[in-house]
């Protein structure tokens, strides 16, 4: 272990001291660890990917609404962006079974719901009253290749 302390080196190169948590790790070199900022790392870690869904989610939504609500404008492109959505909404539940729950919670989904609401108004230059207050889609409907097609 370098003479930098184990928080001093986190706050200044974070990379170096990833390197050095994963040394430490791999050789049960315990006292070496810095479990408050490992702690934090992996806590930051879980939200992340369930943000990165989160973010999948709004988009995914947005492009429905938008396609729900303005149909006439709806071409190749919107079409691949629901596709890729539910692409990668499906990858991240593959690869992270335990965000499923997330889906299943409907504040989660809503708050990603109201978000895809204010930006269909934004992209359609309707009113946001356009567009239903609540989730209009279940989530085997949203995530369904075959809805609204």
């Amino acid at each position: 272990m370098s003479k930098v302390s184990k928080a001093t080196l986190y706050d200044q190169d974070f990379l170096q001291w990833t390197q050095q948590q994963a040394e430490c790790l791999r050789n049960g070199c315990w006292a070496g660890l810095d479990v408050e900022n490992l702690v934090e790392e992996l806590e930051a870690l879980g939200r992340s990917e369930q943000r990165e869904l989160g973010s999948y989610l709004q988009l995914l939504l947005m492009h429905l609404l938008k396609c729900q609500y303005q149909p006439e404008r709806r071409t190749k492109s919107s079409d691949d962006t629901l596709s890729n959505c539910r692409d990668k909404i499906q990858d991240c539940l593959e690869d992270t079974p335990s965000l499923q729950r997330f889906l299943r919670d409907s504040e989660w989904v809503e708050k990603y719901y109201r978000r895809a609401r204010r930006d269909a108004a934004k992209e359609t230059q309707k009113p946001v009253e356009t567009f239903p207050t609540e989730c209009p889609y279940l989530v085997e409907q949203f995530l369904d290749s075959n809805f609204l097609v």
